[in-house]
């Protein structure tokens, strides 16, 4: 790896792609370093990305990747394991395998990672018929029987919101809790059945997912299971620089963690900036794109401001 470069990109998903490009056509020195573990990748398209709807995510990655090696932009496969506040200026960035590299500036697109409730049989499952949002996949499932899976104070508004793909839904209490008398009337006043008792696991047939299975060991037909994943940033280099992530709630619900940043994607550490599910855990593809623009946009910014400033101290000097 070059010793020292403008900026440093951690992560290559939409969110890293999409800064690379930006500052590659900006004329900055940059190196993405990617540990090729998209969070999409069980997923076999993207959607609502305006141009590229239905995209597999692995050809989004391709793509974007050519298009910002084209203007400049250095690639290495590898995992981050820190990164550092140098004494005089910019950060200095290691790898697990022991790698180092410097940089004036850091963009961290590390995402999210999706922790499933513990259900035998989920995370084969997971990004097939095994989903959590429903713009990203209710198109997919519509007019098929639907199950939802509660864990949390969300599961009422989940099945109301999957009702308007399926006529028939079923809410399933496994451990979420019981239902107000206003849920159960509005939920009875769309259709959505509710069902008690454990899920103790899921029925597969021809690899399909074909129902559930309760504790009392009756099996309920479903074609898809919706769950809520906690999303949970991968922040450990964020951290490594002193950033903390902090709880995000929904609905009354803690959904997960991530790192703040300003409306820029800059962090509370000079320097760093982030972007994409790390620092905003319900972002879709196409919005982890636009944060990265975003991000790059602020960090040549930055990086202007202070070439600016060392090249009026050295026409005084």
């Amino acid at each position: 790896m070059q010793q020292r470069y403008d900026v440093v990109i951690v992560g290559g998903g939409a969110a890293g792609l999409s800064g690379a490009l930006a500052l590659g056509r900006a004329r900055r020195s940059v190196l993405v370093i990617d540990a090729g573990e998209p969070r999409n990748a069980p997923a076999s398209h993207v959607h609502n990305y305006l141009g590229r709807e239905s995209t597999p995510p692995g050809e989004l990655l391709t793509i974007g990747r050519g298009e910002a090696a084209g203007y400049g932009a250095e690639f290495v496969e590898g995992r981050v394991a820190s990164a550092e506040k140098l004494p005089e200026q910019g950060f200095r960035v290691v790898t697990e395998d022991g790698r180092t590299v410097e940089a004036r500036r850091l963009l961290v697109t590390t995402g999210l990672v999706d922790e499933l409730p513990p259900v035998p049989g989920l995370a084969a499952r997971w990004g097939r018929e095994v989903l959590h949002c429903p713009y990203c996949h209710g198109h997919e499932v519509a007019d098929r029987p639907i199950g939802v899976l509660a864990t949390g104070p969300l599961a009422v508004h989940q099945a109301l919101m999957w009702r308007q793909w399926s006529d028939d839904v079923t809410l399933f209490l496994h451990t979420g809790p019981e239902p107000t008398e206003e849920e159960y009337e509005q939920l009875a006043a769309r259709g959505v059945a509710v069902v008690d008792g454990e899920v103790t696991g899921l029925e597969v047939a021809d690899d399909r997912f074909t129902g559930v299975t309760l504790a009392s060991g009756r099996v309920v037909p479903r074609e898809a299971l919706v769950v809520q994943a906690r999303f949970v940033a991968r922040s450990a280099v964020l951290e490594s620089l002193g950033l903390k992530p902090v709880a995000q709630e929904m609905g009354g619900a803690v959904i997960g963690s991530y790192i703040p940043t300003d409306p820029t994607g800059a962090t509370e550490v000079p320097g760093v900036w982030a972007a994409g599910n790390v620092t905003r855990l319900t972002e879709q593809v196409i919005g982890a794109a636009a944060s990265g623009l975003m991000a790059a946009g602020a960090v040549n910014g930055d990086l202007t401001v202070e070439e600016t400033r060392l090249a009026v101290a050295a026409r005084r000097g």
